[in-house]
């Protein structure tokens, strides 16, 4: 019985190869073709984080207040350099809104404002000449724009877009993009 499954699993083996054999390539009659990729993917920085208390240096905490209608008793900052996010608290604890800014590869600020505001968001195209999305969740609105290798994610506990459009606005004003 043993000699029976044997042999029809020596001929299955003697058909893939023999052992210790070299496999040839067969010609197919037509060249390969190797696709190879001359840059890195981009790699996206980790969300930034409040680390230290201070004043936004684009975005001024009256203006914040004003078009975010919240109070701001405390602004913080990520230690992000050039450009540092910054995080207004509507208390001592939650944060009412957050301004994201990056500056480098253009691949890197696409992929930040699509990953902010993905596929199926509304489309967003202020300031002129920058381009994203936007997004109402419950509990508020991400406005993500993005112009040559800058980004600028605005997230709002306000659900109205228009308010973290006039915030996102103001910041590239103020940052001179």
């Amino acid at each position: 019985m043993k000699r029976a499954l044997l042999l029809p699993l020596l001929g299955v083996l003697a058909a893939c190869g023999t052992v210790g054999g070299h496999a040839s390539p067969v010609p197919t009659g037509q060249p390969q073709q190797v696709t190879t990729t001359t840059s890195a993917a981009a790699t996206v920085p980790p969300a930034p984080q409040p680390a230290k208390d201070g004043t936004c240096p684009y975005l001024a905490t009256a203006f914040v207040a004003q078009a975010n209608g919240q109070l701001v008793p405390k602004v913080k900052l990520s230690t992000d350099e050039p450009h540092p996010a910054c995080f207004f608290y509507a208390n001592a604890t939650e944060i009412q809104l957050t301004v994201r800014v990056y500056v480098g590869d253009e691949r890197v600020a696409k992929t930040i404002v699509n990953e902010a505001a993905p596929d199926g968001s509304q489309p967003a195209n202020s300031p002129t000449g920058w381009t994203g999305g936007y997004v109402n969740g419950d509990s508020g609105v991400v406005y993500a724009v993005a112009k040559s290798d800058a980004a600028v994610v605005v997230t709002s506990n306000q659900k109205q877009s228009i308010k973290a459009r006039r915030i996102a606005e103001e910041a590239i004003k103020g940052l001179k993009l």
